[in-house]
């Protein structure tokens, strides 16, 4: 009874798996004692399912497909290779914008180089020159002379009203499917391969599922159609729980389902019927109290629970919420403050099941029977939160109190998710922003500078830039579209602004990518669709776009300006991830915000604004608009979703999901056990991983005379190490695409092609923004001591193995920080390199670093390469023992004479097992043979 609910989940597991094996009876013991025992002890868990999305899931699949080629090579049987339990991947992570509200884009992938757009203008504006023939497009509205019978089908079929796609030729709109049918041509075509080998994947694994492209997020797909909330397996009943490759997975924890992001390599292990092994965590009760302002948000709610959070140090630990407060938060803000669990270092943020949740699984589709069973089960076995007052809490590990009455709006950035900044004090804060020297939040622009203002010519009219100008402005498919009431105060808020005469600058790139067509339906349904289109955001299709850097290229002309005056150009957008030049590499500026605020910004032009004293724009009659003026109730907010966002949604959802697509449907796949790997293909090899695998793991070696390939300071991203977004031209895994003959405009994205190791491992640190000490300014470059040349990573690494030195890697504080990423370990290892030594590590990515045979060292505290003299210019030598144990010191000598201890950073025998054996990958390869 005293227990926090999200320990009962985990003694639940321990005790329906005991085997006396992987789970033994002091597993469930010890779990039972959390009391005393937590931090203190490693448990066992078995997840009930895995969800993995497609640019994670790509790599996983790939290592299951090489996994039953090594296992046949070895004299094993391949067919056994498949996983233990139920795995759903999500294609959502392949969507990238060629078309949206004002643009055609002229090659089949903005990834692959900047392009320039055939078309920028809106529908409505007339051509500026006279028309060329179009080439006998059926559709196309111009008079281009060619008749019925002449014409062509063209890339444009016709009879589909309604689109805002432009005719390149006569610049006049053509009767399209919606923008998001184009761009699921685009991704199908683009990814043909990878999809292929999903489709393979689906059909010769056991206990696999393939949700295809266009259906929706991996979280947003797993919140309204996989999960269970009681698994009912031959009327035998128990908890839902999931860890998936997403870091979103966390989302779940707001239905009461205990789940959480881990690495691929993790993973893989856990669809392979391992347990993953955990502390026993420490679980911080965060009480919520109070009501919410008007004007605050669930995404201002995520904010300011994140900023308190962060302050208690919940990094590696459990959260839960109770209180008066938290039946006052449907389950939409539940999932998206459980969302944001990542941002602030907790494993998951948990919401017990209660009668708010049974009501919003009514109306999501669970039939009567299902809801009696889940409600009676789960209060049998006290996963059941009363939220009456008079009822007992659990006992936690500390408390954090929360007033909801004191929450307020705010953004975050401009570079950082955890800065926090007051809508109200947006405007001198961003000032601040500019005169503080460069950093963690600061510019240093000259005070002589910071009101430059640059004329550009943009369609035939001009317009003026200035610091803090928006150029991206995206509600983008993570956080808030599973929370109806965001996206609907942005629908609402578009309505009042157009209704009221606002429009947005042409320039800026406005998209709306939601997590799945249920969002659509309700902005649809609501009627405030066709206003968000109005202002430019239309939905250009369903899957990660702009988070994850696959934006458009800005106008030329507005690239062009920014560079001219050095300006700091912002981007808006409602995800959970801004770091500095992830969207674009001449943003600078990024500011993560609630979807209605979003909208504001747009209309605004520019963050350096008082929405208190400074109108948003000029509306009919010339009337100033403020954004109070605009800005819609609670009441309405509550009227619409009433009225509008209905059980509906999710019956045409499963129905979705079940019919699959056409595309889909008709794509043709192999049914071999082993999969045909094409020697040509740039998508899809057979990794080397599995090389040198052998019956017997080998005990660990000595890593002598290591150079260090990298000098990294402080929170280093798996943004940094491994990028998910576009290739860029100059890069070394460009020069290996072009020698195979592919054209920049057929790259693709990192995250497309991480079924291909040979891409990946040139992609590891090639982001423009690496800040290596040897370079002294950001780029993906390295030093060769040996020979002195400066080098992209790839190169440097790839000289280093061919003369046989193993390489290191030096970091600082928060080594891995950001979204889960196993290529962030994986590129490594296959560049060579032998360890990090950082002064501490994101949890995941260290975890990540043991599953693929890289050791994670720490600096003893308060020690770091400053304070013991070192350079990176050294060589260093490691010496593992034999008897290798959890947080063992070891000591590491240098080529200068320097010998200095370091904490080798296992935290259990598990993971030196995984190290021991070169991984997780091998160490499960072995159980076969």
């Amino acid at each position: 009874d005293t227990l926090p609910y999200s320990i009962r989940v985990l003694f639940e597991s321990s005790v329906r798996n005991c085997d006396g094996f992987l789970v033994k009876e002091t597993d469930a013991m010890n779990i039972l004692d959390w009391k005393t025992k937590q931090n203190h002890v490693e448990v066992p868990f078995c997840p009930a399912r895995v969800v993995l999305q497609d640019f994670t899931g790509i790599p996983a699949m790939v290592d299951f497909a090489a996994m039953r080629e090594a296992v046949r090579n070895a004299g094993g049987d391949p067919g056994k290779v498949n996983p233990a339990c139920p795995t759903d991947l999500t294609v959502d992570h392949s969507l990238q914008i060629d078309f949206s509200k004002c643009a055609i884009q002229n090659a089949p992938n903005p990834g692959g180089g900047e392009q320039k757009p055939l078309a920028r203008l809106s529908p409505l504006k007339p051509p500026l020159r006279k028309p060329p023939p179009c080439r006998g497009h059926s559709g196309c509205r111009g008079s281009c002379g060619a008749g019925e019978a002449g014409r062509s089908p063209g890339p444009f079929p016709a009879q589909i009203e309604n689109t805002p796609i432009l005719c390149p030729f006569h610049l006049q709109p053509v009767p399209e499917p919606e923008t998001v049918l184009k761009n699921q041509e685009m991704e199908f075509g683009r990814n043909r391969e990878r999809l292929q080998f999903f489709k393979w994947s689906s059909k010769v694994f056991e206990n696999v599922s393939i949700i295809p492209p266009e259906t929706g997020t991996a979280h947003q797909v797993n919140l309204e159609y996989l999960s269970r909330v009681v698994f009912d397996v031959k009327d035998f009943l128990h908890p839902d729980s999931v860890v998936g490759t997403d870091s979103h997975t966390t989302m779940v924890n707001g239905l009461g389902i205990l789940g959480w992001g881990v690495g691929g390599i993790e993973t893989e292990a856990v669809m392979l019927g391992m347990p993953l092994t955990l502390p026993l965590p420490e679980v911080v009760g965060c009480e919520l109290t109070g009501t919410v302002s008007p004007f605050a948000t669930s995404i201002d709610i995520v904010l300011s629970i994140t900023k308190h959070l962060r302050q208690a140090d919940v990094a590696g630990k459990f959260v839960e919420f109770f209180g008066s407060g938290v039946s006052q938060l449907s389950v939409a803000d539940r999932t998206t403050i459980a969302n944001m669990c990542p941002e602030y270092g907790a494993i998951l943020s948990f919401f017990p099941v209660d009668n708010v949740t049974l009501k919003h699984l009514k109306h999501a589709g669970f039939d009567k029977a299902k809801l009696e069973v889940t409600e009676a089960y789960l209060k049998a076995v006290k996963l059941f939160r009363n939220d009456e007052s008079s009822s007992r809490e659990p006992e936690y590990s500390q408390v954090v109190q929360v007033s909801l009455s004191s929450i307020i709006p705010y953004v975050s950035g401009p570079k950082r998710s955890q800065d926090r900044v007051a809508v109200n004090n947006m405007k001198s804060d961003f000032q601040a922003c500019l005169n503080e020297k460069s950093g963690v939040k600061g510019f240093q622009i000259a005070a002589e500078k910071q009101n430059d203002i640059v004329p550009v010519q943009y369609e035939g009219n001009e317009y003026k830039l200035s610091h803090g100008c928006v150029v991206i402005a995206a509600v983008i498919s993570c956080t808030n579209n599973c929370n109806p009431s965001v996206m609907l105060a942005a629908g609402l808020l578009a309505k009042k602004a157009v209704e009221a005469g606002l429009v947005v600058k042409p320039y800026i790139r406005t998209s709306l990518s939601p997590g799945s067509g249920m969002v659509t339906h309700y902005l649809s349904s609501s009627g405030v669709l066709p206003y968000l289109s109005k202002l430019g955001f239309e939905v250009v299709g369903y899957g990660c776009s702009t988070c994850v850097g696959n934006t458009a290229p800005l106008p030329e002309a507005i690239r062009n300006a920014i560079k001219q005056g050095d300006l700091i150009a912002c981007g808006v957008l409602s995800g959970t991830k801004n770091f500095e030049g992830r969207l674009c590499d001449c943003v600078r500026a990024n500011y993560l915000a609630s979807p209605p605020l979003v909208v504001a910004y747009a209309i605004a032009g520019t963050v350096h604004i008082d929405f208190d004293t400074e109108p948003l724009g000029t509306g009919f009659n010339g009337k100033s608009i403020y954004l109070r003026d605009i800005w819609p109730t609670r009441q309405e907010l509550h009227t619409v979703e009433e009225e509008r966002v209905i059980s509906s949604m999710f019956k045409e959802l499963k129905e979705k999901m079940e019919k699959g697509n056409k595309r889909w449907n008709l794509l043709e796949a192999p049914e071999s056990t082993l999969f045909p790997w094409d020697l040509k293909s740039t998508y899809i090899r057979c990794p080397s991983f599995f090389d040198k695998l052998a019956k017997e793991a080998a005990p660990p070696r000595a890593v002598e005379n290591a150079h260090v390939l990298l000098f990294l300071g402080d929170s280093v991203t798996t943004d940094h190490i491994s990028p998910a977004g576009s290739i860029a031209r100059s890069s070394a895994a460009a020069k290996y695409l072009t020698s195979k003959g592919l054209t920049p405009r057929e790259f693709n994205s990192y995250g497309a092609r991480r079924g291909n190791d040979a891409v990946m491992t040139r992609g590891t640190f090639a982001n423009i923004k690496l800040l290596n000490k040897f370079i002294g300014k950001p780029a993906p470059k390295t030093i060769h001591f040996p020979s002195g040349q400066t080098l992209d990573v790839f190169e440097a690494a790839e000289l280093y193995q061919k003369e046989g030195i193993p390489v290191i890697i030096l970091a600082g504080k928060k080594y891995g920080l950001g979204s889960s990423r196993d290529w962030a370990a994986k590129g490594p290892f296959l560049l060579g390199v032998k360890a990090v030594l950082a002064e501490s590590y994101e949890k995941v990515h260290r975890s990540q670093l043991i599953g693929i045979g890289i050791a994670p060292l720490q600096f003893r505290p308060g020690e770091n390469p400053s304070t013991l003299g070192l350079t990176g210019r050294e060589q260093f030598s490691i010496l593992f023992p034999p008897d290798l144990l959890p947080r063992m010191t070891l000591d590491i000598k240098t080529s200068t004479g320097k010998v200095f201890s370091v904490i080798a950073l296992f935290e259990n025998n598990m993971e030196i097992t995984l190290y021991k054996n070169g991984g997780s990958l091998n160490f499960v390869a072995r159980r076969f043979l």
